[in-house]
């Protein structure tokens, strides 16, 4: 029997660091929950309310990751392989729900379609109706997060229907088959690795986001963690709490690699690198403009109105606009340091978990995903821990942020690269290697200029989660350093909604401009 290849060392210590760093938070959950006691932690974890929380917690994550997909996959297929009209508008708008904050987005919700004062119960007051169906619990909780989460499925649908050899669907053709049948049979089981990775990514937001359940009075376990910490400062029983939800976490991962297929997802020969061919819509086109303004509508013109009506409000109530650039300055630097570290640090672990595949990469890369499924909350107050203990140097200063960006946000571009590097053919390595290329060579000179389209689309996830991300920065950001996502949420809390509003427009326009930035990088690739 063949004797199976090794991994290069610098590839298997790169990855090692990762599953160290991933360890840190789940140790300090240990600690804690070590100081619980048997019986009362047995007590904690078996009460009605906790299994309630579990139930509600796992049936939200996998009816958000349906609705996302039933929203994504159609809006990846209409921008890439057909003739919609305003396709690379439309490519951007229904991609910028991602830069739009969960508690942003939450309360536009509640402010429009809210069951009293809303703006929808007053629009309709004319006609007698004095209050709406609640938009609380299930409804409101499913609706904000597939809409402010489906983004993370169509980036990663994109980036593989881009990587499918469209000679694929040229082979199915001439053999007889119809659209309908290609794109089932053909096309769909190519995207397998995307939607899987990107579904994941949907699920483990959905666990670990604090906002929108908190704002729509929704029991999860990221609301009942923070309710139990504040209420009783008790860090043990919190602890506890949130092994469970690292528990429900291991059980997605779990169930992610059982769905994950041992096929083939490239050419066996020579790779085409013509463009596919483009799919005529005929009389579903306006239906298709009418979805897509639809998803649009909602997931990103509301928001953005009920944002920019704040500030009308403020400015014709004398509000004079805050100098924001110096917090936009630092949350650029921060998500931007954090977004080309992920980077550097997903390569080595998605090529040994697709190239090496054995247990130990595999426990590397399902470790790697562990953090992005806790709530912010818990994996600072773990580095606070270590930091204040036994770094003290490093504690509140911009690599401790980093870093805590790098625990919560590594899986996205894990996620996506490991998708785009399923569909490069092995034997165009193994070729590099036998003309004489080092592993360092055949990396720098073929790999990664194939998966580009994920390694980009990656980065631009964790940029734009980073800059959004609360807690990690109000508890380990250096003094003196606010970010635009840190002065939204003191608006926020101070009833200054003028001023939230300036901070989300700006936060937008960042997240427009890597938008952009991407899509630049896709019409040098064509």
């Amino acid at each position: 029997m063949e004797k199976a290849a090794r991994p290069p060392l610098f590839l298997t210590l790169t990855a090692a660091a990762v599953a160290i760093a991933i360890a840190l938070p789940l140790t300090y959950l240990v600690i804690r929950t070590a100081g619980v006691g048997g019986e009362a932690l047995w007590e904690l974890v078996s009460r009605a309310r906790t299994l309630t929380i579990l139930f509600n917690s796992a049936a939200m994550a996998a009816i958000v990751t349906l609705c996302s997909a039933l929203i994504a996959v159609p809006l990846a297929f209409l921008t890439v392989r057909t003739d919609l009209p305003g396709r690379r508008f439309w490519l951007i708008v229904t991609t910028l729900p991602l830069a739009v904050p969960s508690y942003v987005g939450s309360f536009t919700l509640i402010a429009t379609f809210g069951p009293r004062g809303s703006l929808l119960q007053l629009l309709l007051e004319p006609l007698g109706v004095q209050e709406l169906p609640s938009i609380y619990g299930w409804p409101g909780v499913i609706l904000a997060l597939t809409l402010f989460t489906y983004p993370y499925l169509l980036l990663s649908v994109r980036s593989g229907l881009q990587g499918i050899d469209p000679t694929l669907e040229e082979a199915a053709r001439s053999l007889g088959q119809s659209g309908q049948s290609t794109f089932f049979r053909v096309i769909l089981p190519q995207l397998r690795p995307s939607l899987v990775a990107g579904g994941l990514l949907v699920a483990l937001y959905s666990l670990r986001d604090f906002g929108t359940p908190s704002l729509m009075r929704f029991d999860a376990f990221t609301r009942a963690i923070f309710l139990q910490y504040k209420a009783s400062f008790n860090r043990n029983s919190a602890a506890a709490l949130a092994l469970v939800l690292v528990g429900l976490v291991l059980l997605i991962l779990w169930l992610e690699y059982r769905a994950r297929s041992r096929a083939a997802y490239y050419s066996r020969g020579s790779t085409s690198q013509r463009p596919p061919k483009v799919l005529l819509l005929g009389r579903w086109k306006w239906p298709a403009v009418a979805f897509c303004a639809v998803v649009t509508a909602i997931a990103l013109v509301l928001p953005v109105g009920i944002t920019v009506f704040w500030l009308i409000r403020g400015l014709h109530n004398g509000y004079s606009l805050p100098n924001l650039v110096p917090a936009a300055l630092n949350s650029i630097l921060a998500s931007g340091i954090t977004a080309g570290v992920a980077t550097l640090f997903a390569l080595p672990v998605a090529i040994l978990s697709v190239r090496f595949p054995g247990r130990i990469t595999s426990i590397i890369e399902r470790c790697s995903y562990i953090g992005f499924g806790l709530p912010g909350i818990v994996v600072a107050l773990s580095l606070v821990f270590f930091g204040a203990n036994y770094l003290p140097q490093l504690y509140q200063t911009l690599p401790m942020l980093v870093f805590a960006y790098l625990v919560l946000f590594l899986p996205q571009s894990v996620g996506t690269v490991r998708g785009s590097l399923l569909q490069v053919n092995p034997q165009l390595e193994e070729s590099a290697r036998s003309l004489g290329r080092s592993s360092w060579q055949t990396l720098r000179e073929v790999t990664l200029p194939l998966v580009r389209p994920g390694v980009i689309a990656g980065a631009m996830l964790v940029f734009l989660t980073a800059i959004k991300e609360l807690p990690a920065t109000l508890l380990l950001a250096p003094i003196g350093f606010e970010t635009l996502a840190v002065k939204i949420w003191k608006a926020t809390e101070n009833v200054e909604f003028a001023e939230a509003a300036t901070g989300s427009l700006f936060m937008l326009l960042v997240s427009i401009g890597s938008t952009l930035l991407l899509l630049s990088q896709e019409r040098v690739r064509s």
